[in-house]
């Protein structure tokens, strides 16, 4: 149950993906005076050191963030998401990565708040140590629960503030994971109608990974989106994660442009073999 760590994968071709959506997604809400909420059922641990032992057992990150950040002639969605990576990196040398958490915390303004979520005992007590090291006046906006998730995000729905997006990205080592995700969606649809919800999936050879954005999709929800990058065929052993994807319900207008222009970008400079390709389907009122 315990076995997953992000750090083995902080800063791979699905980061790039899922957080410079993420990035976007946070600069619209940032766009309007009124306060948001950010939930994230699946935190981690918020920062990660990509010269560190654990990033570097697989260095995932050379495949991924490395490939683009030196790189001048990016598309805005991505020039945007660099731009937040570097606020970690001052000196231009790629060495920390910030996951969701971080992320969101970058862009809270004084009456935004955060609400993070992990269950796993290393990685809750790693996140609360970075977030320890924030000044007093940031730590108040963030609220860590050493809990899961999928349980827990309904009951802070909606927030008060009646904006708000929900980070749902749990790690589908459990094939459970994937009817949860679903379900916590459909259930939080009933509590917040005009929230944002993201839902990040893995492309990997699984029946439920492929079921997961069809049935996304099947919601009694009127805006949409699903983007996926694919950075190589399959592995012949039928393990690995060969893409992924992010399905966004209630989605700022602005990102399906966005999309259009980044993923066949990112799908030609992040392509590991030839069958590297994008998809991005949507639906809007």
């Amino acid at each position: 149950m315990f076995s997953y760590r992000h750090a083995f994968h902080a800063g791979n071709h699905a980061d790039v993906l899922k957080h410079a959506m993420l990035v976007h997604m946070l600069d619209h809400f940032g766009n309007k005076d009124a306060p948001y909420w950010v939930i994230d059922t699946h935190a981690g641990a918020g920062l990660y050191a990509l010269d560190g032992d654990w990033a570097n057992k697989r260095a995932e990150y050379a495949d991924g963030i490395a490939r683009i950040w030196p790189r001048r002639d990016l598309p805005a969605l991505l020039a945007r998401y660099v731009e937040a990576v570097a606020q970690l990196n001052p000196d231009g040398a790629l060495r920390r990565y910030p996951g969701s958490p971080w992320l969101a915390l970058q862009a809270l303004r004084e009456r935004d708040r955060l609400r993070l979520f992990e269950l796993h005992p290393t990685e809750t007590q790693v996140l609360q140590g970075n977030l320890e090291k924030l000044e007093r006046k940031r730590l108040r906006q963030v609220t860590l629960y050493a809990a899961d998730g999928f349980d827990g995000v309904q009951a802070l729905l909606p927030p008060p503030t009646r904006r708000g997006m929900t980070v749902i990205d749990p790690s589908y080592e459990d094939k459970r994971d994937y009817r949860r995700a679903l379900e916590a969606v459909r259930e939080g649809l009933k509590r917040f109608a005009t929230g944002t919800f993201v839902v990040w999936y893995p492309l990997v050879q699984r029946r439920e990974a492929q079921e997961l954005p069809r049935q996304l999709a099947r919601l009694p929800v009127q805006d949409w989106l699903d983007a996926s990058l694919t950075v190589r065929k399959p592995a012949a052993d039928g393990l690995g994660l060969h893409g992924s994807g992010m399905f966004v319900v209630n989605p700022p207008w602005t990102l399906m442009a966005a999309l259009r222009q980044a993923l066949p970008w990112l799908a030609r400079e992040l392509a590991q073999d030839e069958r590297a390709g994008w998809r991005l389907d949507g639906r809007q009122k």
